[in-house]
Order: structure tokens, then sequence, then C-alpha cells
């Protein structure tokens, strides 16, 4: 009941559409019971009696009501349907407004092709529930009531012995509703599922190619395709039950109508005229029951498809402190004092290994630190702790002195600049991704940084200019061009704080150089902290750090190191080696 008073919220942006379209709904039900009254009346009056001048009045009378009744259709067809869509339009700004605010952890445990399934076909039914829903069973109850009254005057003891069995139709209904709300929602999974591989599969279509793997993708989508078809089917089988069901009962209705309304014809209890409106009344009593089957239908989709937007909307977002402040001085360095992380919170009660354990480490203001080891040591995972992409498991992080959960997310993030190995270009032209570091930035602004991060020279080359389609996920670029656009970013945003990710790890020697020149050059004056395997570029760092599995193993100068003839040591001389 809950989520049907959530569901309902929705609707009060568009209050007075949908009240309109219900008066419109409304009228067409009373314009419909007008039909077998009026037919009734001419059976029994007017052609009886060669009553030419009034058949022909009603008759007008009766076109008038049909004329309406279009017009009204139209309104609720049209207009109807936009509350449906508005409802859907602010059901998805919601859920992507959720999206924004919730944890990475979250996106590590759902598939993309999910999520995005969710907010389009699961948004599709309740938009479809939206509009049909209400006006469904609004013109069902005026229609059921309305006959039942005409029906009353026609002859009160065929009306109750006709209504007698609305009974037996509702407890079958409701007998139903529990299997199929189970096979909608399996349905629903399944198709999810299917969507998420799909989205799989377009995405990485060169690598499966290029291992020739497109029968194996084929037969994995297959599998999920016969998964999903097997719960459609079992979900139809419920649906078929039910449908039969509904058919039967009405059926024995209309049988039911002709046994004792032909028996009370005969006994002359009524006459022709009523017994030809009884039918007509009675055909109409039947629509309203096969509006509340498409309804029951579509209330199963459309809640079916709630629940799982209410799943997403009630996931817990990023905590922020009660009275978060901004950052006060990112120029005096960052601390991290006694740090622990793992990505299950749950450690220390069931023994999970910890990614980063017990690390205290202080990286000075306006100094450029770099992490070096072998993988696995937690170093990229120390760079998304600092702007909270995940939340520490222990110990504090402090920048001007401040712990950074009492900070504000936005004005933590607004001044850290990241570039990552793992380089994600929007689809949209280079300068619109460029401009990612400062959507307010100038063209020309745009263009400094491009020429800084040593790209400009290249796009200048393109057909377009900065105005290049570059694809999704910038795929018409090479991997080195990628990264020199997400370089041109930071150096747009130009924050206090550096993060650099294996920046240059995707350039050649060539241009390497070149980036590493402007890379040093942005870093100056600012704290910087600087992932790297390649130890080319991490010579002139102001102190390396070197971390294993067991926490930081060595830190110093390249030259300090060099002299200790340790882990670094080895790991430059295994590069260099040649």
């Amino acid at each position: 009941m809950g989520m049907v008073k959530k569901f309902i919220s929705y609707y009060k942006p568009h209050k007075k559409l949908f009240i309109a379209d219900m008066i419109c709904a409304f009228l067409i039900a009373v314009s419909d019971l007008f039909y077998p009254k009026i037919t009734g009346t001419i059976i029994d009056d007017f052609i009886p009696n060669r009553n030419l001048r009034m058949l022909l009045i009603w008759l007008g009378i009766l076109l008038g009501i049909y004329l309406i009744k279009a017009g009204l259709n139209y309104f609720v067809e049209y207009y109807g349907h936009l509350v449906g869509v508005g409802i859907q339009g602010n059901m998805r700004r919601d859920v992507f407004k959720k999206l924004q605010r919730l944890p990475f952890s979250y996106f590590d445990e759902n598939k993309t092709g999910t999520i995005m399934s969710r907010i389009i076909n699961d948004l599709m039914e309740i938009s479809e529930l939206a509009h049909h829903g209400p006006e469904d069973l609004f013109l069902s109850l005026i229609l059921l009531i309305g006959a039942f009254i005409m029906l009353c005057q026609v002859n009160v003891i065929l009306t109750l012995i006709i209504f007698s069995t609305l009974p037996f139709i509702v407890f079958f209904a409701i007998k139903m509703r529990t299997s199929m709300m189970q096979t909608f929602t399996k349905t629903r999974e399944e198709i999810a599922e299917v969507n998420a591989n799909l989205e799989n599969s377009i995405s990485g279509m060169r690598v499966s190619r290029a291992y020739t793997a497109a029968d194996h993708e084929t037969r994995k989508f297959e599998g999920l395709n016969n998964r999903f078809m097997k719960a459609r089917a079992r979900s139809y089988k419920v649906m078929a039950r039910f449908s039969t069901g509904m058919t039967l009962f009405m059926d024995l209705l209309y049988f039911i109508v002709l046994l004792s309304g032909g028996l009370f014809f005969f006994y002359g209890i009524i006459s022709i005229g009523d017994f030809v409106e009884y039918l007509l009344y009675i055909s109409m009593f039947l629509n309203p029951i096969r509006r509340l089957v498409s309804f029951y239908e579509q209330f199963q989709n459309g809640m079916t498809g709630f629940k799982r937007f209410e799943e997403i909307m009630s996931e817990a977002e990023e905590e922020e402190a009660p009275e978060a402040s901004e950052l006060p001085d990112a120029g005096r360095g960052i601390e991290f004092d006694h740090v622990s992380f793992t990505y299950d919170q749950k450690e220390g009660t069931d023994g999970t290994k910890m990614i980063i354990s017990d690390l205290s480490l202080h990286i000075e203001g306006g100094k450029t630190v770099a992490l070096v080891g072998p993988s696995g040591g937690g170093k990229t995972t120390l760079c998304h702790l600092i702007p909270r992409f995940y939340e520490i498991t222990a110990g504090s992080i402090r920048i001007g002195g401040k712990d950074i959960r009492e900070l504000s997310r936005y004005s933590l993030r607004k001044n850290i600049g990241m570039v990552a190995q793992d380089v994600f270009l929007f689809t949209g032209t280079i300068k619109e991704n460029i401009a990612y570091g400062n959507l307010d930035a100038t063209d020309e602004e745009i263009i400094e940084a491009a020429k800084k991060a040593n790209i400009h020279e290249f796009i200048e080359s393109l057909p377009d200019g900065y105005d290049t389609y570059i694809g999704e996920r910038g795929v018409k670029l090479s991997g080195g061009q990628k990264q020199r656009v997400s370089i041109a970013r930071v150096f747009l945003k130009n924050p206090p704080i550096l993060i650099l990710d294996e920046a240059t790890s995707a350039l050649d020697n060539a241009t390497e150089m070149l980036i590493q020149q402007a890379l040093e050059k942005l870093s100056e004056g600012r704290t910087s902290l600087i992932v790297a395997h390649r130890l080319s570029t991490i010579k002139n760092a102001d102190e390396i750090i070197v971390i294993t599995d067991d926490g930081i193993a060595e830190r110093g100068t390249h030259e300090q190191l060099l002299a200790k003839g340790g882990i670094y040591a080895n790991l430059y001389q295994y590069q260099f080696r040649q």
C-alpha cells in the first residue's frame, strides 16, 4: 500500500491535466449509458407507434452524443497519454539524479545494462499504468455502477441474479494476483540480464572480433535469451489462466442473461425493448470487466516496474556530514593517518584481507609524491580514497588539516584533478570533452588547455577541428590521443591537488616526454600524487614511496632509493637494463 501511495504522489505535478482526463473519461462513460436506454425506447415506443418525428429527434441526439464522445476520446487518448509521459519523465529525472548521488560501490555491483533496463523498460511500463490504469479503473467503476442502476430500472431481480456472479470473478482475480506478481518480477530480472549482456557485448565488439569469439558471444547471449523467453512463457502461462478464467466467467454471464432474460420475457415480466436494452447493458457490463482485466495486467507490469524503480530510489546515497564544510586550504597537504580500507566494509568480522592496512603518510603541500610498487599494493585505491569515491574502513584522511569526511564532496572534488590510466570520454565532440574540466570555459581557454596537453596541433589537423565527433567512449581516437584529451581537462580545471594514475601510460616515448614536461609545469606549486609503473616519469618527484602488500616498504628521492639498492633500485634497473 505504501508503494501505491508513492506512485500516486507522482501525479501531483500533473494534477490539473489528470483531473481533466478523468472528467472526460466520466463523460464518455455517461455517454455510453445513454445508448441502450435510447435503443430500448425506440424499440418499445417509436417504432411500434410509427412516431417518425421522435425517432429522428432521438437519433439526432444519439449522433450528437457520439460526436461529443469522439472529441472526449481524442482528449483522453492524447492528453491522457501526456500525463503518463510526464510521470515517466519525472521518474527518469529522479532516478538519474539518484544515480548521481549513489556511492561508486553501487556501480561496481550492478551492471550498466541492468540499470539501463530499469530506467527505460520498467519506466515505460509505469508510464502505461500511469495513463491507462486510473482511467480504466475509473471508467469500469462508472460503467458498472451506471449499468447496475439502469438495469435495476428494468428489473431488480434479474439485475441481482446477474450481479451475484461478481464476487466469484473478484475472488478469482485476487487468487491469481500472487503468482502473477512473482512471474512478472522474474521476467523483469531476466530482460535486465539480457540488456546487460547486450550492452557488454556491443561495447566489447572489437575484442570479440579480434579473438574470433563471435560464436562464444552468440551462445552466451542465446543462453540468456532462452532464460528470458522461459520466464516470459511462465508469465504468459499465468496470464493465460487469468484471461481464460475471466473470459469463461464473462461467457457464463452472457449465458445467464440469455437464459434468465429469455424466461422473464417468455413469462411477460419484461418487454422486447426491455430485453434488448438489457442485452445491451450486459454487453456494456462486460466491457468494464474486460477493462478491469486489462487494468490488472497493466497494474502487475507497472507496479513490478515501480517496485524495481523504488529499489534504486531507496539505495543509500553517499553520506555527507550534517554540517559539511568547504575545503579550507588544499595547499597545506594531504595526511593519511592509520588508514585501512577494504571493499568489503564488514572486514574485521570475517577476516577479509585489507587492500590498504594501517597506512600513515604525509604529502607536504605543493610537493609531488610518487607511488610505485607491484600491482595489488593499493596505489590506485589510495587515489580513489582521497576524493571519497570509497569510504575508508578505519583511520582518517585530512586535507588542509580537515578530515575529508567533514567536507562537502562537491568542495573536495572541485579541488582535485584526476587523470586515470583507463580514460573515459563522453560521446560528443573533442571540445565538449575538454570542457568537462570547466563547463564555463571559453573557446580560448579550451584551446590553451589543449596546447599545454600537446593535443592542439592534432585537433587542428582534423576536418572539423575541436567540433570533431569522437564516437562512443572516444572510439575514433587512439589511446594516446584520448589520454591527452583527459590531461587537457585537468589543465582546464586548474585544481590545487593533482592525482595522476598512470597518466602517461598510453603515450609513445616522444609524446611522453612532451606531456611529462607539461605535467611537471602543471604540478608546480600544487600538491601532486602520481602513481606510475614507468619510473622514467617520476624521477623528478620530491618523494618516491614504494608500496607493497605489506604497506610502505621504501621512501625517499630517486637518487636516495637508487643508492639504497632495494626494491625501487631493482625495478629501475629492470626497466632500463638495456
